[in-house]
């Protein structure tokens, strides 16, 4: 099978530029006739910078990736469960259901199962993007990829001889340097704030306030977003249930903007009852229409496309297989015969702001964790989780395919022959 490099290097740029229309326009045909304005802003978006570009087109990543030679995707390392968007902005913090604030990756909205080499080039890409954009050298740019994938390869190999992956966790008391400041910045979020930045309280109730993005729903649509919700409570595992209180429904309207991938996708957001009848601890939960996942359109796999339900359940299914200690609110829906993934919009979720680091120094820590941020998502998400689709122990397999010595894998992912070619002619 040919490389990226030299499948990229027999296009023409007018060949390429053609391959690039083609690809975009297949994946998003019908949501691009749906809300042709909203897809001129996320188009115009993705023009604004390399990076901004390269997070907006995970179908085209795929469409490249897939033709590259992958010496470490066999039987079972090429049908692992991969976040599937992978770039150095889906990391952030969250509050676990433990009610502990978690470092981790994030935006589990093109999950699904693929070659665990998959996030990994995808993230090294982005991260090569990221550099060149703060002008860093090239030479210090392989020295950045080399420290998240040698820290991945170690945390991968700590999984495989030590038992309990799932209770990996970069946390307050694990973190450090920049990643724990993001922490230490979570600690400041309030429920409340969120509340009041979203809502107002009139005659002792609380609803969500008007304003950009905010869309009031007929008596028709609230009736059939409420008989969804309701559906969806179905969804919740009896666990993670909360008392009798919570769950009642308070506000409800439709909502847009919640970011560059999700242009043309319906979403609502619902205002619930929280554990207690204080209107400081209501809810606020988002309903998002599913996207086809961007690794899906390449993986083609039968038995893994009728696992899901629909997009709303893949979504839910990957985050839990994904992250150890989920949102308790996490769960799926269908509503007129489209499936949505429903989730808390948290108000502990700071995402890892890379404007703050400039310097190759400041950024190896930071690397280091996300290298083991996402060796950590990989192998939690294998038999000891809560689903079929991985019936093996993840660490085992890609400690096996890459082998004692990983020189040749790290060097795989450094060069600039390697999983960011394509850039040059992106």
């Amino acid at each position: 099978m040919a490389s990226i490099t030299e499948v990229l290097r027999d296009l023409t740029p007018g060949e390429r530029q053609e391959r690039i229309v083609d690809v975009l326009a297949e994946a998003y045909r019908d949501l691009m006739r749906r809300s042709p304005a909203e897809f001129r802003r996320r188009f115009r978006r993705m023009a604004a910078d390399p990076f901004a570009f390269y997070r907006g087109s995970a179908p085209l990543f795929y469409a490249d990736v897939v033709r590259d030679d992958d010496p470490w995707a066999d039987e079972r390392t090429s049908r692992v469960w991969i976040q599937g968007d992978l770039h150095a902005q889906n990391f952030g913090t969250y509050m676990s259901a433990d009610g502990v604030f978690i470092f981790d990756v994030n935006d589990f909205d093109e999950a699904y199962l693929g070659h665990f080499t998959w996030d990994v080039k995808r993230f090294v890409a982005s991260l090569a993007l990221l550099a060149w954009g703060k002008a860093i050298s090239d030479a210090s740019i392989r020295r950045l990829i080399e420290t998240y994938v040698r820290a991945y390869v170690d945390q991968v190999r700590h999984f495989a001889e030590c038992e309990g992956d799932e209770k990996f966790a970069i946390t307050l008391d694990t973190a450090d340097g920049y990643v724990r400041d993001v922490l230490i910045d979570a600690l400041g979020s309030t429920r409340v704030a969120l509340l009041d930045s979203m809502t107002l309280v009139e005659r002792h109730e609380r609803r969500f306030a008007d304003g950009p993005g905010v869309r009031r729903l007929d008596d028709a649509e609230r009736a059939s977003v409420e008989k969804a919700y309701a559906s969806y409570l179905d969804t919740i595992p009896h666990e993670r249930r909360f008392g009798s209180l919570t769950y009642s429904v308070k506000d409800v309207v439709g909502s847009s903007g919640f970011g560059i991938g999700s242009a043309g996708l319906s979403a609502y957001t619902i205002l619930v009852e929280g554990h207690t009848q204080a209107l400081e601890n209501d809810v606020i939960l988002s309903m998002k229409q599913g996207n086809i996942a961007a690794p899906s359109r390449v993986v083609d796999d039968p038995h893994i496309r009728e696992y899901f339900e629909h997009h709303g359940h893949r979504t839910a299914v990957s985050r839990r297989a994904l992250q150890a200690a989920t949102d308790p609110w996490l769960g799926y829906t269908e509503l007129d015969g489209t499936g949505y993934v429903v989730q808390e919009l948290s108000p502990y979720e700071a995402d890892l702001d890379w404007a703050a680091l400039t310097e190759p120094d400041e950024m190896i820590p930071v690397l280091e964790h996300l290298g083991r941020a996402t060796a950590k998502i990989h192998c939690v998400s294998d038999r000891d989780s809560d689903h079929t689709l991985v019936d093996f122990q993840v660490e085992e397999a890609v400690t096996a395919v890459i082998g004692p010595d990983e020189d040749a894998f790290v060097d795989a992912f450094r060069s600039r022959q390697g999983p960011f070619a394509m850039l040059w002619q992106s």
